[in-house]
Formats: structure tokens, C-alpha cells, sequence
């Protein structure tokens, strides 16, 4: 199996992403790939992750609806049918719509995290609809499923093997697998 990683600047526009796109399918054989939030993104959700923090929610919605717009944009660009843009858009509108649920509770570090995380969520989930709409069969595959880190912050192999065997089992004809990087459960998961 072909493992490939693609950093947030490859997949930053509907054009890189469809350029990520044309190179996970010329494989040939079964494919892992591993994307990054959106460039810009992880930053933009840290800063939203910092004024809710420090309780400045409308700091937090203002970026929030900007990050929201990008989005949009992409989203127009990137899908041919209006099938697939809807079923991206209302996605990223339920990313946008959750986020949006921290501006009215107390503001974590565990909160932080989960914010932090959306980008990959979203730039995965975004990627299977375009590959879909292309007609290319794809398993999205969790990370939170099978990826932990042990007690000193290292990948828990044990414990990532264990359940990514099992996870692959249950696709085993599946020609290209997508995971977000980045995500993880913690040792305490």
C-alpha cells in the first residue's frame, strides 16, 4: 500500500486540491492518504480558539464568519454539480454551526483542541465529495478511530495497528483510503 501526506499549502485552493486530487488516483495500487487542514486555516481556528479563551466572542464569530466565507468560495470552485457543492457546503455549514457552540460555554484547553481539529475534518470530508463526484471509490477513515498517542506524546503503534488493521479489514477493496493528520486520542481516550 502507497502511503502519501499532503501539507495544508497542497491542498489551499480548489485548485490545489484538485491537483491532490489527480495524484492520490494515478496509483494504481491501494492508497493512504493523509491530508492537512486548508493553509490558514489551523491558524485562523487557533485564533478563534484564542478569543473564546479569553471571552471575546465576538472576535471569535467575526473569524468564524470569515474562515466561513473562504469556505464558501473554495467550495463554489471546487465542485462541478450542485449535488456535490451542497452536500460539501452543508458539511462545512455544520462545522461552522458547531464551532459557533463554544461562544456560549466555558472555554478549555480541551475545547481549543477540538476547534483545532475542524480543519482537518473539513479538508477530508471536502476531498471525498470531490473524489466522489469524480466517480472515485474512497474510504474516509476517522483518525480519532485508530490514531493515539502514549503517555510521553508518542504514536501509541500498538494501539494504531490494532485498529487500523481492523478498520482496513472491514474495506479491504477499498482503492484509496483518506485520513486526517493532525487528530488524535490522547492516552487517557
Amino acid at each position: 500500500m502507497k502511503v502519501m501526506k499532503f501539507g495544508g499549502t497542497s491542498v489551499g485552493t480548489a485548485e490545489r486540491m484538485k491537483g491532490v486530487a489527480k495524484l492520490v488516483t494515478r496509483s494504481g495500487e491501494p492508497t493512504f492518504v493523509v491530508l492537512s487542514a486548508m493553509s490558514g486555516t489551523t491558524n485562523s481556528l487557533v485564533e478563534i480558539s484564542d478569543y473564546l479563551f479569553n471571552r471575546n466572542v465576538e472576535g471569535a464569530r467575526e473569524t468564524i464568519d470569515r474562515l466561513a466565507a473562504k469556505y464558501r468560495g473554495v467550495i463554489a470552485e471546487l465542485y462541478s454539480t450542485a449535488e456535490a457543492r451542497d452536500k460539501a457546503q452543508k458539511y462545512a455549514d455544520g462545522v461552522f454551526d458547531y464551532i459557533k457552540t463554544f461562544t456560549k460555554k466555558l472555554f478549555t484547553q480541551v475545547e481549543s483542541k477540538i476547534i483545532v481539529g475542524q480543519g482537518e475534518l473539513l479538508s477530508t470530508h471536502m476531498m471525498a465529495f470531490y473524489l466522489e463526484e469524480k466517480g472515485v471509490a474512497v474510504q474516509l477513515l476517522p483518525a480519532l478511530d485508530f490514531m493515539k498517542i502514549d503517555v510521553q506524546g508518542e504514536p501509541d503503534t500498538e494501539y494504531i495497528r490494532e485498529k487500523l488493521t481492523a478498520l482496513l479489514a472491514k474495506y479491504p477493496k477499498a482503492p484509496l483510503y483518506l485520513t486526517q493528520g493532525f487528530i488524535c486520542r490522547n492516552p487517557h481516550d
